[in-house]
């Protein structure tokens, strides 16, 4: 289960949610970042019964409205996906300054890693419909 205080309550419901690259780092000023992210959520689409609604990426954060039968299970397979790629991406392309402060933010959290790309849970809020 996420720490995140941001639930996603009902799953098969759309969602408005809210990735941020740690340190609010700027990652996605790079195309192929964002191409990474884009084909993620078509692998989901085709696969998981992923909706996309719409979505914004920013340089550092990501927001998208989205629902599927089983949303977490979208999200925390997104998040690893795309943070397995971005990582490899970057470490190609030599983006030492960017990796340093990826390894040094993980030491935070995580001991079972050498880098962390997101930061925990994926501020999820429900969208509901009023009359």
């Amino acid at each position: 289960m996420s720490r995140s205080r941001y639930v996603i309550t009902e799953a098969d419901k759309p969602h408005f949610l809210t990735c941020t690259v740690m340190e609010w780092l700027p990652v996605f000023m790079r195309p192929a970042c964002v191409d990474i992210v884009l084909s993620s959520w078509q692998h989901l689409q085709q696969h998981e019964a992923f909706e996309l609604y719409g979505y914004v990426i920013m340089e550092n954060h990501l927001h998208c409205v989205a629902q599927a039968p089983r949303l977490d299970k979208c999200v925390s397979s997104f998040k690893s996906f795309t943070a397995k790629n971005l990582l490899c991406y970057l470490e190609e392309q030599n983006a030492s300054r960017l990796l340093e402060r990826l390894r040094f933010s993980c030491k935070a959290h995580k001991h079972d890693r050498q880098y962390q790309f997101w930061q925990e849970g994926s501020h999820a809020e429900l969208i509901s419909a009023r009359i």
